[in-house]
């Protein structure tokens, strides 16, 4: 895909506001660290590999949100090893924070198509695949449109219009949108589900 103007103003926003978002939050950043470590334990960060623009993997960053998997104790599922905790940490995006060390590095950027799992990749029909035209954001017009409450096929469909439409506008707008989402509180999860039926999956 060709740059535009646009992609290289974009790009010095996300390192701005990441960058500054590191150093204003840090309080807050160590705050959680430490709640995470106390109610979930060590590590307190949660690493794993994704794909980014043009299906590059690198390793997203952010704060641990469940218990270890542990069959004897009943923590198998994703719902069985979601804590109240977690959940409050997810509902309100604080375990997104470290992210902003991913946009800094040019992983990601503050908006664009969520970076999904690496086994999704050979999943996607080819208008699907296109959400990996553009850096994957911490949210997008999917976040900003129901998060986890829409289906796979709605999702695809915002991440595609997002690459076809992408503006400062409409960043803008998609920025002021996920606020009022997360203070809200909406579309957190798929009804049964700790976030979502995993790509792929039947959904009972």
């Amino acid at each position: 895909m060709t740059a535009r103007p646009y992609d290289a103003l974009k790009r010095a926003f996300d390192v701005v506001s990441a960058g500054v978002g590191l150093v204003v939050l840090s309080p807050v950043i160590a705050v959680v660290a430490v709640a995470v470590a106390v109610k979930l334990g060590r590590p307190v960060m949660f690493a794993q590999q994704r794909p980014g623009k043009d299906g590059r993997i690198f390793t997203l960053r952010k704060f641990r949100s469940m218990r270890d998997a542990d069959e004897a104790k009943g923590l198998v599922t994703d719902e069985q090893r979601l804590t109240s905790f977690g959940r409050a940490l997810r509902a309100t995006s604080l375990d997104e924070l470290p992210s902003l060390w991913n946009v800094v590095r040019g992983d990601m950027s503050v908006v664009g198509p969520r970076p999904l799992l690496v086994e999704y990749l050979p999943r996607y029909t080819p208008e699907q695949a296109r959400r990996h035209e553009v850096r994957p954001g911490i949210t997008g017009l999917a976040q900003a449109n129901g998060r986890n409450a829409l289906s796979w096929e709605d999702k695809f469909a915002l991440d595609v219009e997002y690459v076809d439409s992408r503006s400062i506008a409409l960043d803008a707008r998609i920025l002021l949108a996920t606020v009022k989402s997360v203070v809200a509180r909406e579309g957190i999860s798929q009804d049964g589900q700790a976030t979502m039926t995993k790509f792929g999956e039947p959904h009972d």
